[in-house]
């Protein structure tokens, strides 16, 4: 049986995984793809509020995943389990594009280049400066 199976909110968990699993999550909108990843972190409550407000604060789904840890906690119903949950998919995407990067014989083109730095430093709240190697192609 589920963790959640005995959630008032159970119905709604299955067809979300369901819709995520048959149409990927490209086709989902932000507060549900935000509500996913936050049913970990809050296994019997509802947790769509506190995807839309997320939203509202930071914007989109990039920025809520990007948010300084500070910034997470000052939202209310955000706890220690939430950020965590929060920062793993942080640190997944950022170790996945860094795989992505290396495992492909070079930067392709001056869109990957773009598309790199993007997901490497677009959400830093710190400035980075990065050099890059490249050849006149």
């Amino acid at each position: 049986m589920p963790a959640d199976a005995d959630s008032p909110h159970a119905g709604h968990r299955t067809r979300l995984r369901d819709r995520l699993l048959t149409g990927g999550g490209e086709a989902m909108p932000d507060y549900e793809l935000l509500e996913l990843v936050l049913f970990g972190a809050n296994a019997r409550g509802d947790v769509k509020p506190l995807a839309k407000k997320l939203l509202a604060r930071f914007g989109s789904f990039a920025a809520v995943i990007n948010a300084p840890q500070g910034q997470l906690e000052s939202v209310e119903g955000v706890g220690p389990v939430a950020v965590a949950t929060l920062k793993t998919i942080q640190a997944a995407t950022r170790r996945l594009a860094r795989e992505e990067a290396r495992s492909a014989p070079v930067l392709a083109g001056w869109q990957a280049v773009l598309d790199y730095c993007r997901v490497a430093m677009a959400h830093e709240a710190v400035e980075q400066v990065r050099l890059l190697f490249l050849d006149r192609k």
